[in-house]
């Protein structure tokens, strides 16, 4: 039997400061009933905001392993505390359910060559997650109006290597039904919390994720089915929502998503207004009942001859207007198994080398390049091709350099460009919707936190 490494040998805090608790403690506000725009939600919230100070008050002062930061927005730096919003719990809605969600970032890096991916989401289930659900039954009555209670945790991978290192970023995303999750926090059988977890909604980086607990590889879709216990009774219905309607809907999002592509991202049906419930990154969207056929490259080839005569014009237009770039003209591709036309455009901004991130130059392409640029190209565009998104792959240069070496993907659902282009939506809604990535990696992107 392998012997247990010392956590110190697997996990190492981010800076000199992560093991405590920052000087200056933060206030323990929440979020202002006044800022929830939902009738519902806001209701919540008024009602239950001194139970949230208290729960918000207790987690600060609760000693984890590395220290605990709450936060409204996982992508956040904890050590800018001049924008950093610390209001990492309330209410919102996910796929028609309510959620009490706390959202935090724990400042522990894990060593990913010693760690899977299920045991660092294992690691950061049993010390962040785990005495949080315990502090959320000691401050939050059992029966509180809501279906569900979700967790998102960021946390850092680090890879030592003998000829670089690399360091990343994971969101463990983790939504219980509320009778599950007061049960969870009650029980230290493992036995009953791996059946618990085994019929609530897990993701990791957006993807569904069966977590098993002691195990270095996750559960199938398949072997947590078969693993799931029956569901427990419900101990009443909330204003919000039955336990048990709530646990069939998770349970319906748990069973499509195992028969879709893992981390599928549906461009065609999800709506311009829709919520991006717990996080952009941890919840994919849900295929509808009657869900489109998925798209074929014999589709795509179809739609390139029949409307490439368009697709010249704009080019030849687009070079100048929009900045779309020479060798790369306008396709219709598949992504997602949706029908989607990509375009190259340069970016016209100039960006420093080493100032900034990939996240200020993300949302600095979009809001001072990408967003000018939409309404005109949208006009230019086949108006009846049955695409689902457009895919633009924003260039750019970074200092003195001769060529591009940063690609900003943006991958927008159709309907929601439309929407935004006709000022039904924010910048920021569109950018929920869609897909970000930067050099193919996926990234969370809030416009203005960054800035």
């Amino acid at each position: 039997m392998m012997r247990r490494k010392s956590l110190a040998a697997i996990v190492l805090p981010l800076c000199a400061a992560a093991a405590g608790v920052v000087a200056a403690k933060p206030a323990f506000a929440q979020v202002s009933p006044a800022e929830v725009s939902s009738t519902k939600l806001r209701s919540l919230e008024q009602k239950h905001l001194q139970e949230l100070k208290l729960l918000h008050r207790a987690i600060v002062d609760t000693k984890f392993p590395f220290a605990v930061y709450l936060t409204r927005y996982v992508t956040a730096d904890p050590e800018k505390q001049v924008t950093f919003d610390s209001r990492g719990i309330e209410f919102v809605n996910f796929q028609n359910d309510v959620v009490l969600k706390t959202s935090a970032i724990y400042r522990a890096a894990y060593n990913s060559d010693q760690l899977t991916q299920n045991e660092r989401a294992a690691h950061t289930l049993r010390d962040v997650i785990t005495p949080i659900l315990g502090l959320v039954a000691d401050q939050i009555p059992p029966d509180i109006e809501c279906d569900a209670i979700g967790f998102e945790i960021a946390y850092h991978t680090h890879s030592p290597n003998k000829s670089y290192e690399f360091e990343g970023k994971e969101i463990l995303a983790v939504v219980l039904v509320r009778d599950d999750a007061f049960a969870y926090a009650k029980t230290a059988d493992e036995e009953q919390r791996q059946g618990i977890l085994n019929r609530s909604l897990i993701y990791v980086n957006g993807k569904e994720f069966g977590l098993a607990l002691g195990d270095r590889n996750p559960l199938s879709p398949d072997d947590r089915a078969l693993s799931a216990p029956p569901a427990l009774p419900p101990r009443g219905s909330s204003s919000a929502g039955s336990s048990s309607s709530a646990r069939n809907s998770l349970e319906g999002m748990r069973s499509n998503a195992g028969t879709q592509a893992t981390g599928r991202f549906d461009l065609a049906e999800r709506s311009p207004h829709a919520s991006p419930g717990i996080s952009a990154a941890a919840a994919p969207a849900v295929p509808a009942a009657d869900p489109k056929p998925a798209a074929t490259p014999a589709d795509a080839e179809r739609l390139q001859a029949r409307y490439q005569a368009q697709l010249d014009a704009l080019m030849k237009d687009g070079v100048e207007k929009f900045h779309l770039v020479e060798y790369a003209p306008p396709a219709f591709a598949i992504y997602h198994d949706r029908l989607a036309l990509q375009l190259t455009l340069r970016n016209t901004l100039a960006f420093e080398k080493n100032s900034g991130s990939i996240y200020k130059r993300a949302a600095q392409t979009f809001d001072l390049f990408l967003a000018a640029e939409l309404k005109g190209l949208l006009q230019k565009l086949p108006a009846d091709a049955e695409i689902d998104a457009l895919d633009f792959s924003v260039l750019n240069r970074l200092g003195n350099e001769k060529t591009s070496s940063e690609a900003v993907e943006f991958v927008c659902p159709l309907k929601s460009l439309r929407a935004f282009a006709n000022d039904e939506i924010t910048g920021q809604d569109l950018v929920n919707q869609s897909i970000i990535l930067v050099n193919g990696v996926r990234i969370a992107l809030n416009l203005q936190l960054v800035e």
